[in-house]
């Protein structure tokens, strides 16, 4: 499906888990995460997160909202036509509805928001697209109702000089503040709750030392200007997109996320939750129709239909799972430990097995 196609890049793929996730898209059972990295000790970190989570009562994750975006140009001769565009836009939804659904059966459009800059109104199409992440399927329903506005009646009611399919206001695989507003892709929230003995055993430390650390990093990663809150969850973000056939170019929309800590003083016990506003993924096109790519959604129980809002959930899991883990090798001063002897014995281990 590309041009001037030479070969595949092969790249590591490790199996992290199981880690049992709960939530309407979920059946509570152990679930593998497949993760293709170059990196060293990613999988290892992913899995001791996971067993703690699993030793505790596993995961939830639940979706709350989905909508992919395009949002098109449309040109006035001055601001007062703009304004009365998008003031009288509303009545238009009926018009673009229809020529936007007629693209695809699976497309539906769910919203049309305005925002006047100048002499232009961008106007944000939201749109629902099944199992299909849909950013070719927003893009090419878009187009059409622009198209078929553009050489209609209408746009010589409204004085409408040009119709461009894309003005940047749905910041198409680049990081916003819009995607952390409205969703472009899945809003996926996951927790879990870490008691202190589990902690101790498995993270080499206590809750409170834990939550303490994660109360240092959002305080330096506020000062720093940091967007998100996180630990290092874009890891498993991106290493989950590759070996599910995402595109890994939105790993940029899906890149802010927040970690929240809550400590309780009484029973020491932890709650981890990381939230994700945009998630792009889907379980069908693109990627996802390769042998590799699509064996790694069978592998996730993510295949089938009606498994996107399931990849989602499972993609945001596995990252608390490994936020968790490099939070403690990191509070615990065995993070560069870890990746020198795991990374450095590579060579090795591969030597001894030829």
């Amino acid at each position: 499906m590309i041009e001037n196609f030479i070969g595949f890049v092969p790249v590591p793929v490790g199996l992290a888990g199981p880690l049992q996730i709960k939530g309407p898209e979920m059946t509570g059972e152990g679930i593998f995460g497949t993760l293709a990295t170059t990196e060293a000790a990613l999988v290892a970190s992913c899995s001791r997160g996971c067993n703690a989570l699993n030793l505790c009562g596993g995961v939830q994750a639940e979706i709350l909202r989905e909508g992919m975006s395009r949002s098109p140009l449309f040109r006035f001769p001055s601001p007062l036509q703009a304004v009365n565009f998008a003031r009288r836009l509303p009545e238009l939804r009926t018009y673009f509805t229809a020529e936007a659904e007629s693209t695809s059966r699976h497309l539906r459009l769910m919203n049309l928001t305005s925002h006047v800059i100048g002499s232009s109104v961008h106007v944000r199409f939201i749109y629902h697209c099944g199992d299909a992440a849909g950013q070719n399927m927003a893009t090419i329903a878009t187009q059409k109702a622009c198209d078929s506005f553009s050489t209609s009646p209408l746009a010589k009611e409204f004085l409408v000089e040009e119709v461009l399919v894309e003005g940047k206001m749905s910041s198409d695989k680049k990081p916003s503040w819009g995607h952390v507003t409205e969703p472009r892709g899945v809003e996926v929230l996951a927790w879990g709750t870490l008691s202190n003995s589990v902690c101790q055993d498995v993270l080499g430390c206590s809750t409170e030392t834990l939550y303490q650390f994660h109360m240092d990093i959002q305080n330096a990663g506020i000062r720093n200007g940091e967007f998100g809150c996180n630990v290092n969850a874009a890891n498993v973000v991106t290493a989950m997109f590759i070996a599910a056939g995402q595109d890994p170019a939105s790993v940029t929309e899906a890149s802010w996320s927040q970690l929240t800590s809550e400590y309780d003083h009484k029973t020491k016990e932890l709650q981890l939750c990381l939230y994700f506003p945009t998630m792009p993924v889907g379980v069908i096109g693109g990627g996802t129709s390769y042998d590799c790519q699509r064996e790694a959604l069978k592998m996730m129980n993510c295949a089938g239909p009606g498994t996107k809002k399931r990849l989602a959930g499972t993609i945001a899991s596995f990252a608390l799972a490994l936020d968790i883990s490099t939070s403690a090798a990191a509070a615990t001063n065995t993070f560069a430990e870890s990746h020198q002897r795991l990374a450095r014995g590579g060579p090795q281990r591969r030597e001894s097995k030829i």
